[in-house]
């Protein structure tokens, strides 16, 4: 399609980060300019002036303008913002699904660097750190006065180096300290393996370039790893920040009938207005690549499927899983997602800087915008391991400071779903008071408790094994 050439759009995770999706723009927003506010910028110069001549020490030209900009970007919305040249490169770097640093999705809240979440298998994962958890200092640096910006150079370094993070917690009574060793950060976007025969398991930790192509080998494997039809598909998108647009339309293709509408956009410019459907040109990148989609096998189009997804699924996450609830190809399972309902363009700069804008908002095949709201899942499924303090902290779109707006909440009111939760969390059946616990009582919770974070699609994750069940029920629906 001639709009996805013209101009790069990124259905990127909820913040910028240390894991970011990266796409180009060729052509900036055409349209008549107004008039420049002249009081306004004579009041810019005046400040300006006054911090020249009369702040405490003396300050660099380059220094108030670069923090202008970025004062001017952050202020709209929490995804905009001003990329130094040394940011976009490592934009650009992780997009190709490698970057140095520590594994961490971040954001800015209160002054604190917020985590979003660690991403899977990095050292921030492997340390223990959670969706909500605040900063407040990076070794001995407080965090409060940083920009988002500079808070990740300081994360980030050369490979084996140490850092330590002071991180406050909802719950604990006093800030815990992480050391951790930085890293290459290597993800593979696609994981998969056949849970049991006949009922294949993929992965998405995140949308980027070859993705797609990773989704089309991995179901072509397990296809000759099973030698059998399958019977019913889980795909994963918890925790999945999003990622390239087109690589999210490529996921929705392999699974709807072609033709069919998988995500649309709305914004000012005309470039920001399209109708992205299941078909190649709108997933393929470049004009030399081939379909990687043509050659699946054609039951993957109806088989019985169940999207995992939880508050950590944000932005192309979202737009698949509403692609494909939207179509009913899919039961969605899981958790309310994070809500970010808005597409980024990449703008590049003559300097070697870019600016990262939001330029539109996207909406389901049947009209829904999920901004500040998420995807309400088909069958509600807490995970085991989380109880109610952290699930309450899970942060979500609506959370951020100056988030856009849904346009459609005057327009429509999302139906309770239905409610399956974990035992652990379950908390709306009515039972008498329990006894007072014993010591023995609170050694055999402990005992019990997993130590650490649970393996995705193993026998611990409990939405996984509520996923496969849905799937073998479904099954024997259909032979009855």
């Amino acid at each position: 399609m001639r709009k996805l050439k013209k101009i790069g759009l990124i259905a990127a995770g909820p913040l910028l980060g240390v894991m970011l999706s990266l796409s180009y723009s060729a052509i900036a927003e055409k349209e008549s300019k107004p008039q420049l506010p002249l009081d306004d910028l004579r009041t810019f110069a005046e400040v300006f002036g006054k911090i020249k001549s009369d702040y405490v020490e003396p300050v660099e030209d380059k220094k108030l303008l670069t923090e202008a900009i970025n004062g001017m970007l952050s202020g709209l919305d929490p995804h905009s913002a001003y990329l130094d040249p040394d940011a976009f490169k490592d934009l650009q770097a992780g997009t190709q699904g490698e970057f140095g640093g520590l594994g961490i999705e971040v954001g800015m809240e209160d002054g604190f660097v917020k985590v979003v979440a660690p991403i899977e298998d990095t050292p921030a994962y492997k340390a223990g750190l959670k969706s909500g958890d605040l900063i407040m200092k990076l070794d001995d640096t407080p965090v409060k006065g940083m920009s988002l910006t500079d808070a990740v150079k300081h994360m980030r370094g050369k490979p084996e180096t140490k850092i330590t993070l002071t991180v406050l917690r909802k719950g604990e009574p006093k800030p815990l300290t992480f050391t951790l060793t930085r890293a290459i950060i290597k993800t593979q976007s696609v994981k998969y393996k056949l849970s049991e025969p006949g009922y294949p398991y993929i992965r998405i930790t995140q949308f980027q370039e070859h993705t797609g192509e990773d989704l089309a080998k991995a179901l072509k494997a397990m296809r000759e790893q099973n030698k059998e039809a399958f019977k019913g598909i889980i795909l994963d998108l918890r925790n999945n920040p999003g990622g390239l647009l087109n690589a999210g339309v490529g996921v929705s293709s392999a699974f709807l009938p072609k033709g069919e509408l998988v995500v649309y956009t709305e914004g000012r410019g005309e470039e920001a207005k399209m109708r992205l459907t299941a078909n190649a040109e709108n997933y393929v990148r470049g004009g030399t690549r081939a379909d990687y989609l043509r050659d699946l096998p054609s039951d993957l189009k109806t088989l019985p499927m169940v999207v995992l997804v939880n508050g950590g699924s944000a932005s192309a996450s979202e737009i698949v899983a509403g692609a494909l609830q939207d179509h009913k190809r899919a039961v969605i399972m899981g958790t309310q997602t994070f809500g970010k309902g808005s597409v980024q363009t990449i703008l590049p700069m003559n300097n070697g800087a870019a600016i990262k804008l939001t330029t539109a908002r996207y909406f389901t095949p049947k009209g829904r915008s999920i901004q500040a709201k998420g995807i309400v899942p088909d069958i509600t499924v807490e995970e085991a391991t989380v109880n109610s303090q952290e699930h309450a902290a899970m942060l979500r779109e609506a959370d951020l400071t100056r988030h856009l707006s849904n346009p459609k909440d005057a327009e429509e009111a999302p139906a309770a779903p239905v409610t399956t939760p974990a035992e652990e969390t379950d908390t709306k059946q009515e039972t008498p008071a329990p006894a007072p616990e014993t010591p023995n009582d609170k050694e055999k919770e402990q005992k019990d408790k997993p130590s650490g974070p649970i393996e995705p699609g193993s026998k611990a994750d409990y939405q996984f094994n509520q996923a496969l069940n849905l799937l073998k029920g479904l099954q024997i629906l259909q032979r009855k």
